[in-house]
């Protein structure tokens, strides 16, 4: 079945709201551990396909490939990637998902439903916690039952570290130093970036700082970028200064516990004197489908993850702009 089939009304930019899909796994021992994945993500949920077949090489947690509406689909087996001994079930089930401009299946011991929530009800994995379980972004208490919130780009950064994380590419160094002569660009600029993980906050401030164009202050999600915003604005005042002295642009994850990117930039964009800055959502959910979301909360571009050089490209014709 489509996800969509199961949904009621549609979520509204910028309301903080998010549908997710709570997924179980049955491990040996009896214990049934319980997960969430934003309904953005998922295409379709279907039963364990026939003719699954494991390619040579492929890394221990992928289940295989098989064909599925004329797409060779990467199957992940989410019990192996978790470190976790799934019992057989009579029904396993797939969930199809799509992010970062790929389509891959998670299989599952099954679903138990769709829930309407607020990313203020996701507690934040603390920076410590997130060094021993990285594969989890945060956790919500749904009846009684607590939901980890799965970082699934982590697993298909795993099969391949280029769909997950910005890396440049052989000469991508060169050709970013060539395009900064007679920009008349103040360098560096300064980038507030928002994302929930740990392994995309490290990546994307070494990929842009790489070439001392930019200086990046990282946040761990939508809330602490806002305080932060508040603060400079707060300071920016007391010395009757712009907030473009303090900053120039911000960077932000669309999924992010307390607060997402869309409301996190709807705030910005509300903001009589925080308004001047362009704000860029840098997210896997950026896709066709989807980039309306962005468009209603007046963001300034839209850049699916991980592109680098789509991303430093964006960043420096902003700035020209606002210039």
């Amino acid at each position: 079945m489509a996800a969509s089939d199961n949904k009621g009304i549609l979520l509204e930019s910028g309301t903080n709201e998010l549908e997710l899909i709570e997924l179980y796994i049955d491990e040996e021992g009896g214990y049934r551990g319980y997960y969430g994945v934003n309904v953005a993500k998922v295409l379709e949920i279907i039963s364990l396909p026939p003719g699954v077949a494991k390619p040579p090489n492929a890394a221990p947690f992928v289940a295989g490939v098989f064909n599925h509406r004329g797409k060779v689909i990467t199957l992940v087996d989410l019990a192996l990637w978790l470190g976790k001994n799934r019992t057989e079930g009579a029904n396993p089930i797939v969930v199809i998902t799509e992010f970062n401009r790929m389509t891959s299946g998670f299989l599952v011991s099954g679903i138990t439903r769709i829930h309407r929530t607020s990313w203020t009800d996701i507690r934040p994995v603390d920076p410590f916690m997130q060094k021993f379980c990285d594969s989890i972004t945060g956790l919500i208490h749904l009846e009684d039952r607590t939901v980890l919130m799965l970082d699934l780009e982590r697993a298909i950064g795993e099969i391949d570290p280029r769909l997950a994380v910005p890396h440049p590419h052989p000469g991508d160094e060169k050709a970013a130093a060539s395009g900064t002569a007679g920009t008349g660009l103040r360098y560096p600029v300064r980038i507030l970036h928002a994302d929930d993980s740990a392994m995309i906050r490290r990546a994307t401030k070494k990929f842009l700082e790489e070439n001392r164009e930019f200086i990046v202050t990282s946040k761990i999600d939508g809330r602490e970028a806002w305080e932060f915003l508040l603060d400079i604005k707060q300071e920016a005042g007391k010395q009757n200064r712009p907030v473009t002295d303090f900053i120039d642009i911000i960077l932000s994850d669309v999924e992010m516990p307390q607060m997402d990117g869309y409301h996190f930039c709807q705030k910005v964009k509300n903001d009589p004197a925080l308004k001047v800055l362009p704000f860029v959502l840098f997210s896997s959910l950026i896709t066709d489908k989807l980039r309306h979301k962005g468009d209603s909360v007046h963001a300034d571009a839209q850049l699916s993850k991980p592109n680098p050089d789509e991303l430093v490209e964006n960043l420096k014709e902003i700035m020209l702009k606002k210039m």
